[in-house]
């Protein structure tokens, strides 16, 4: 399957390209024709009904893949198998405890990694009620969360919504973080560092050259980061 096949009108079509295509954007980006957005039947978006907003959650959890801001800022899935590799590359081949004792962690992020580290999976809200992350507290905390997602430490592991009097749904979903180690196990942490650092985005980019026909190199190397 290639990005040109892709197009979603059911939450089974997305948990479809995530699988076949193993790396996902939601919204446009720089490589044109790569994200959700540009492949999901508009008759789907915001229209009353269930859609890619509301199938975060369980796409995720059905498909055991990660989603976080991890290309450009702005959210993606990742299958288990791409986020090995892609967590390998971002980490350079460090565990944060290493990377930590190396020096190269901010203080504000060994905070928030060991505060979800110890109580993943914890929702948003919960996370800065612990890390003080409030008026007069600490700062931050969209830069350090994204950050640690970016580096392949931190993904979102659900959605949830709040229920109302009569036990529906409503607003928007408040994101659940987690470590890939604890919401992946094995599967991740028997494989993500495998190979080299290098290795591993060598065939991030093969892969992404043979599902994206047509895009040049130097594009696909920006986008990895």
């Amino acid at each position: 399957m290639t990005i040109n096949d892709l197009y979603i009108r059911t939450q089974d079509d997305l948990m479809d390209g995530v699988r076949e295509l193993g790396i996902l954007p939601f919204f446009v980006n720089s490589l044109r024709g790569f994200s959700i957005d540009e492949h999901v039947d508009p008759g789907i978006w915001f229209s009353g009904e269930e859609g890619p907003w509301e199938w975060k959650g369980p796409v995720i959890n059905e498909l055991g893949c990660a989603y976080g801001k991890f290309f450009e800022k702005k959210a993606a899935y990742i299958s288990p198998e791409w986020f090995c590799h892609f967590a390998n590359y971002r980490r350079d081949g460090y565990d944060f405890d290493a990377r930590f004792d190396d020096g190269l962690v901010f203080r504000g992020d060994k905070l928030m990694y060991d505060l979800i580290d110890a109580n993943a999976p914890v929702l948003s809200k919960r996370l800065k009620f612990l890390g003080n992350y409030r008026k007069g507290g600490n700062k931050g905390f969209d830069t350090i969360i994204n950050r640690l997602q970016a580096q392949g430490y931190v993904i979102i592991s659900d959605f949830r919504y709040m229920i109302d009097k009569n036990g529906n749904e409503y607003g928007w979903g408040v994101a659940e973080y987690s470590t890939p180690e604890h919401f992946m196990g094995s599967a991740f942490t028997d494989n993500v560092y495998s190979c080299s650092p290098q290795e591993s985005y060598e065939r991030l980019f093969e892969h992404l050259r043979e599902i994206l026909p047509g895009a040049e190199e130097t594009a696909i190397k920006r986008f990895l980061g």
